[in-house]
């Protein structure tokens, strides 16, 4: 098959495909991205790279996209479906990543892991200045209970936390589930006033942009946290930034950010009581690993097909 992969994948996995693939990695060829996957028929993407209608249209022999992860926004889903293209996704090793990662952060936040370790590399023996808080028997707000959000609740259980969250459209075997592995499915209203810690796990969608308002913010509790290792846009940045200036919020981390990329600062950059990372849920090597895995059974899985055999004599 002749593959574009749009966005770094395991180095491993890339041999593979090169050993049976005519594969061109497009964020090492200097065209314009329309031009280098116009004969392409398999598209390999992560987040960062807009799979637009035009550029799908560039590709008239695009017949597979294979989303290294889970999220669509980038993505124009409607498009695909409407020139017919396959589209597959790759979940579950990217969940477990982003999952353990939101703990690192509550862990960080709740314990003043950054500033102590600033304090020590400035000479500075802050024991008595920074105390922190425990996980045990506080409550785990998650907002977007999907495969990551559900990890999130589960991990909190184990910590002896209460876990709360809500769902968008819960079904009543998805309540059912949830209450029998001890997580309280509840309003989102309720999830973001009873949590002392509040994760979001959402994917971006127009109902989800600006989601986490100066109105939202406001009914958290106070002294609370908020984590966002959802997309850039669901929260409000402007407001958050009031949020934590006046002391209502005792700190935030975001792995996602209204802007990203080289050159882009968080309006939150000054503020050490927050924690910000460049969109790098996802980037354990272990994880990473198992998708480049996962991209070569597809690829090969689908180059076997009588459809694909068909369409190359």
């Amino acid at each position: 098959m002749r593959i574009a992969v749009a966005s770094p994948i395991d180095g491993v996995a890339l041999a593979r495909l090169r050993e049976h693939h005519d594969v061109l990695c497009t964020y090492e060829d200097p065209r314009p991205l329309p031009e280098a996957i116009a004969d392409r028929e398999a598209l390999v993407f992560r987040s960062g790279v807009a799979v637009t209608a035009d550029l799908l249209d560039a590709a008239t022999d695009l017949r597979l996209l294979v989303r290294a992860g889970s999220g669509l926004d980038n993505l124009d889903l409607d498009h695909a479906e409407r020139r017919g293209i396959e589209l597959v996704r790759i979940p579950e090793p990217g969940a477990q990543a982003v999952a353990e990662l939101t703990f690192a952060f509550m862990l960080a936040l709740s314990r003043n892991l950054i500033s102590a370790d600033r304090s020590m590399r400035e000479a500075r023996w802050a024991k008595f200045e920074l105390e922190g808080h425990l996980l045990q028997g506080k409550t785990l707000g998650v907002v977007g209970l999907g495969s990551i959000g559900t990890r999130v609740a589960k991990m909190g259980l184990a910590w002896d936390m209460r876990a709360v969250g809500c769902v968008q459209r819960p079904t009543p075997e998805r309540e059912r589930d949830l209450m029998a592995s001890g997580v309280a499915l509840l309003p989102f209203e309720e999830v973001v006033a009873q949590a002392d810690h509040l994760c979001l796990h959402v994917p971006r969608t127009a109902e989800t942009i600006g989601l986490i308002d100066a109105g939202v913010l406001a009914r958290m509790r106070p002294g609370s946290y908020l984590i966002n290792l959802a997309r850039g846009g669901v929260v409000d940045e402007a407001a958050l930034l009031d949020a934590l200036t006046s002391g209502h919020l005792a700190g935030a981390a975001l792995d996602v950010h209204g802007a990203e990329g080289a050159g882009e600062r968080s309006p939150l950059a000054d503020l050490p009581n927050v924690i910000l990372t460049p969109h790098i849920g996802a980037q354990a090597i272990d994880a990473q690993r198992r998708i480049g895995e996962r991209v070569v059974e597809i690829i090969d899985a689908h180059a076997a097909t009588p459809r694909h055999q068909e369409a190359t004599r």
